[in-house]
């Protein structure tokens, strides 16, 4: 029974202060941008793999910078962290070398 009232009532009404009903609206928002640079991280990673399998190292080492740039911006600002970054740019440069 408490499942069908609470998929009744929005998830905006459910909060009965008016600090946690900003709070729903700034998480919500910042989810929404999360997602935006997750996806960005995302297909910068699937742009770089397809220059790899194609073995076109000319492009890669042009790419290359702008995926490190945008793996630091996402790894700055939370959404992965600076390891995983900075592992992730290891081995490509390294698959990178090796074409």
């Amino acid at each position: 029974m408490t499942d069908t009232i609470s998929q009744a009532i929005p998830p905006s009404k459910m909060a009965n202060t008016k600090s946690a009903i900003k709070r729903i609206r700034r998480i919500s928002k910042q989810t929404s941008v999360n997602k935006i640079r997750k996806s960005r991280y995302k297909n910068a990673i699937k742009k770089m793999s397809l220059l790899i399998e194609k073995k076109d190292k000319s492009e890669a080492l042009k790419f290359l910078p702008k995926l490190n740039s945008e793996l630091m911006k996402i790894a700055k600002t939370g959404i992965i962290k600076k390891q995983n970054a900075s592992r992730n740019i290891s081995r490509i440069t390294k698959k990178i070398s090796s074409i």
